[in-house]
């Protein structure tokens, strides 16, 4: 078996609390196919408690049973969040396990999921009741990936997906995957879109300068991420930093 690319931020598989009613789940490697080969990534999954108790999970990461009974020990699984295009594959597992959850998922990923998925309401630009009360949202399009973003009103803490990546170096094993990292704009504590994506939203700055403005009014404190470090404290100049490019 092939050494890992990323030191993990261990313990994997375990609620990890961020503030009140919200938690991290740090879960295993994954290798993204990108075209003719295969990048890996560290994962991260959301865990908020609604005010009526129910939990809504951000982009599931790979279950084991550890997990499953952790996460059922914080409350009933409501709602099962797809964010982008790429942050899917789990869903139908989660889904198996808690029959009675919700999926909800970004405009466009049902024609675009390479693996089956269970009925899908689509996100849209503003939160449905479920969450309307604990949870805002927006949609952020790019020809490449659309996201959708969420916050969390009562810890002020913002949810991102795949719009800042932020790997640390000293967690980035082999050289290759290092000059990656930095030459795609995401090594910590500089960490932002990828060039890639940044470049799919060429045709999009100005609806994305829009976003990042609304961003800003939420007034973010902590800014969760799926790959890399996180930002517990200082959203708002955070954000100013990473989307730069843009404002």
């Amino acid at each position: 078996m092939s050494r890992a690319a990323f030191v993990s931020y261990a313990p994997l598989n375990v609620p990890k609390p961020v503030a009140p009613d919200v938690w991290i789940v740090d879960g295993p490697e994954i290798r993204m196919s990108l075209g003719p080969i295969g990048m890996p990534f560290p994962t991260r999954m959301t865990v908020v408690r609604l005010p009526e108790g129910g939990l809504w999970l951000h982009s599931p990461v790979a279950p084991d049973e550890t997990l499953l009974r952790a996460i059922a020990e914080l409350g009933p699984v409501r709602f099962l969040i797809a964010p982008n295009t790429l942050h899917y594959w789990w869903i139908a597992d989660w889904k198996a396990r808690f029959s009675q959850a919700e999926v909800h998922a970004t405009p466009g990923l049902a024609r675009a999921a390479r693996r089956p998925l269970p009925q899908v309401q689509t996100l849209g630009a503003l939160p449905p009741a479920g969450w309307a009360d604990a949870i805002n949202q927006l949609i952020v399009a790019g020809d490449a990936l659309t996201e959708v973003v969420f916050f969390h009103e009562p810890s002020r803490t913002l949810i991102l997906t795949d719009l800042i990546e932020n790997f640390e170096l000293s967690r980035v094993r082999g050289l290759l995957m290092r000059t990656l990292v930095r030459l795609g704009g995401a090594a910590d504590p500089d960490g932002k879109a990828p060039l890639d994506m940044r470049m799919s939203f060429l045709r999009h700055r100005g609806a994305l300068r829009a976003a990042v403005r609304r961003m800003l009014a939420w007034q973010p404190d902590a800014v969760i991420v799926a790959h890399g470090r996180w930002y517990p404290h200082g959203g708002e100049a955070e954000l100013r930093r990473a989307f730069r490019w843009v404002l």
